[in-house]
């Protein structure tokens, strides 16, 4: 597999170190990049077989054809999601993978972290200690035992976050588009439509993929029918939210705390050092002044086993690709209609 070469984008040290791991196994050819893949650096892909991309870099028109003009066969993404990629553009012209599930159970105890974190504020208890401040004025949570948890989206990570809602005794009311009503059965949970979960929920966790319909599912008239104090988290894609209305939200008191593991903008931001800078985007800057927004890089899926899930993945959709085996993993602008010739064929054209 020496002669396969692979053009890898937007990484990072953990990156290389998994991905070497698995490439131990297949022997591609591989050159890490740090920037991402966009109309600027789509270039560097001269010379390569296939892509690895990752949630921030952009797979638009333009970039498509220019991996399409230079032969590039094969897009990895190495991630679940892929609202950056521009199906109809790629549509019969090139192969793109995705890693569907490396380990819900990360994005699904991030979530619930974010809402700890937030409800007792241990956040702002750590930094007070390390001041020599011990006073626990204004720390005050609430116990979650008894209250109401919102889940949209009861994907696999969904459903993990449920049970782990339901452990801490909370009653739990999801939406979903395509209920698993065996399943809130046996884990004791009730679907519900979007409107009854915004007004009664003390927590709406973001377990969703970005569609055309979920696109600022969170705006200025849903936010106005959600219960006041209400904790919104979102560990799922950051165009979930319009922004400007949270942060009306936020400032009106409707929002008691946000939890964010995304961004609308994030691309620019997050997974970078701005340490010695500063943060142009005005928006995002506008966020970290309060204090009961917890941002968070876009780390949920940031643990050991969901970074050797996605490699291992990754490298194999890569290696069928290459043999001819059957693309479980493929994805096209025909795959969001019916019927898409992965069914028959084991690939999507």
């Amino acid at each position: 597999m020496k002669d396969y070469s692979i053009a890898f984008f937007d990484t990072k040290p953990f990156d290389r170190e998994s991905f070497d791991r698995a490439n131990g196994k297949y022997g591609f050819s591989i050159k890490y990049y740090k920037h991402h893949l966009n109309p600027d650096t789509a270039s560097l892909r001269i010379g390569f077989d296939a892509v690895c991309v990752f949630v921030n870099d952009v797979l638009s028109a333009d970039v498509i054809e220019n991996l399409v003009n230079a032969n590039v066969k094969l897009i990895a993404l190495r991630c679940a999601g892929y609202n950056n990629v521009d199906f109809k553009a790629a549509y019969q012209r090139i192969h793109v993978v995705r890693v569907p599930d490396y380990s819900p159970y990360a994005v699904a105890e991030h979530a619930a972290a974010l809402m700890l974190t937030l409800n007792r504020k241990t956040h702002r208890a750590y930094f007070r200690t390390r001041d020599n401040n011990f006073n626990i004025n204004g720390l005050m949570g609430f116990d979650m035992y008894g209250k109401t948890a919102g889940v949209i989206g009861t994907g696999k990570i969904g459903k993990v976050l449920i049970g782990i809602l339901r452990g801490f005794g909370l009653k739990v009311l999801a939406f979903d588009l395509f209920p698993d009503a065996g399943y809130a059965k046996e884990n004791s949970f009730d679907y519900v439509d979007l409107d009854t979960l915004l007004g009664i929920s003390d927590i709406i966790s973001l377990n969703c993929p970005l569609t055309d319909d979920t696109y600022h599912l969170f705006n200025r008239d849903t936010i106005a029918g959600m219960k006041d104090g209400v904790m919104i988290i979102n560990t799922g894609r950051g165009h979930l939210i319009d922004t400007a209305a949270l942060i009306e939200g936020l400032k009106s008191q409707k929002i008691g705390s946000a939890g964010l593991d995304v961004y609308e903008e994030e691309s620019a931001y997050f997974f970078e050092d701005y340490s010695s800078s500063f943060v142009g985007d005005d928006v995002l800057a506008r966020l970290l002044t309060f204090n009961n927004v917890l941002i968070t890089s876009h780390q949920g899926f940031f643990t050991r086993e969901a970074i050797g899930n996605i490699a291992d993945v990754t490298m194999k959709n890569i290696y069928d690709f290459i043999t001819g085996e059957k693309l479980g993993n493929e994805i096209c602008y025909q795959c969001e209609k019916e019927p898409c010739r992965k069914q028959e064929t084991g690939r999507c054209f």
